[in-house]
């Protein structure tokens, strides 16, 4: 028996070292890079931009500071309370994605779970914020756990045309699902300014990267992507707002959609939609909310509120049931998003992941959470 406890410690301790190492290796590279330290090219696009003054990008309309610099006082505590309603009561199903090539004509989108989303446009395809860790977290020993798989592995994604990026969250940039995709894809990465920095530390090649501000945009396959305005904030490692924020339209010829990445609800979408609109889809977050944060994160009927400033003709919710990123439960967004959606006769559509949508004919609202919640 001595023996035997010996051997389970050296293997405890050996299993504890190669954890040791791993972070070692790995945290400092899931970190990223401070982008004022990168190319001087990069930094005099930062520093001419109307978002930038004295050293970080900041929002230029109103808001609290709270989640800026800090959690709120006793989050972590109360995140260890009533665990069991912010998770799913069961197996979250799954769809397998569509194969073959993208229609020529139209628009689908198939939501692989929080806010990783691939939109079909007119023959071209889009990827949005692809996350495919098992937490989106510097480490994968610690932070919020998925509820459910990737209904398909990256190397069995089709091919894409662009990646488009919003921020440089944890939950919304992955380093382990960027550099699976620098090998696997031959799209460009179209991010905000600064996160280039990012990803050029990850292997990205830089004639790869397309960084833009705010009313930039891009031509890229055929389809234009303006990087619009966002109510939120950026962040890595132990500073704020080194990397800008944003939102994503993307426009083909018949076609226009909206990503709106992370955001609050500002009176900017109107201006969005008045200049860029109006979008056959809007893929709106619609969780992670709080009256800790009210203006970083918008809660489910300003998700509708914002899909009807920007001229919305479909809703699909993102941001949700994949990760616990606050403490409302976890079917709750989907909820208040589908009875304010009926009071104000705005059509939505809530695939399961993986499940792929037809614009032109999305199918009814099922409520297949309902039994899980």
């Amino acid at each position: 028996m001595a023996g035997l406890r010996t051997a389970r410690r050296i293997l405890a301790g050996g299993a504890a070292l190669a954890a040791a190492g791993w972070a070692l290796r790995e945290v400092p590279a899931e970190l990223g890079v401070r982008p004022l330290t990168s190319g001087p090219d990069r930094v005099a696009r930062m520093r001419r931009s109307p978002q930038f003054k004295d050293g970080t990008f900041f929002n230029s309309m109103p808001e609290s500071t709270a989640m800026m610099t800090a959690p709120p006082v006793g989050l972590l505590g109360e995140l260890t309370k009533d665990r069991d309603q912010r998770r799913p009561g069961g197996l979250v199903p799954l769809r397998v994605p569509l194969s073959g090539p993208a229609p020529t004509a139209g628009l689908r989108a198939v939501w692989y779970g929080h806010a990783s989303t691939l939109v079909e446009i007119e023959g071209r395809r889009v990827l949005f914020d692809p996350v495919w860790s098992k937490r989106p977290s510097p480490s994968q020993l610690v932070g919020p756990k998925r509820h459910h798989p990737v209904p398909v592995q990256l190397a069995e994604l089709p091919q894409v045309d662009a990646i488009a990026i919003s921020h440089d969250h944890y939950d919304h940039l992955d380093l382990f699902t960027v550099k699976a995709l620098t090998r696997t894809q031959r799209a460009p990465f179209l991010v905000p300014l600064g996160i280039g920095a990012h990803l050029e530390r990850w292997g990205v090649p830089a004639y790869r990267i397309i960084e833009l501000d705010w009313d930039e945009e891009a031509i890229v396959a055929g389809l234009r992507f303006v990087a619009t305005a966002a109510r939120h904030f950026s962040g890595r490692a132990f500073t704020r707002n080194d990397t800008l924020w944003g939102s994503w339209v993307v426009a083909g010829e018949n076609k226009r959609v909206f990503y709106a990445g992370d955001s609050g609800y500002f009176e900017g979408y109107r201006g969005i939609g008045a200049q860029h609109g109006p979008f056959d889809l809007t893929l709106m977050p619609v969780g992670a909310y709080s009256p800790a944060w009210p203006d970083i994160h918008m809660n489910p009927e300003e998700a509708v509120n914002a899909h009807l400033d920007l001229g919305g003709k479909l809703l699909l919710p993102v941001h949700w049931a994949t990760f616990t990123l606050a403490l409302h439960p976890w079917a709750e967004p989907v909820e208040r998003l589908w009875r304010e959606a009926k009071a104000r006769d705005v059509k939505i559509v809530v695939p399961r992941p993986g499940e792929a949508i037809d614009a032109a004919t999305p199918p009814s609202v099922d409520g297949w959470w309902e039994t899980l919640a």
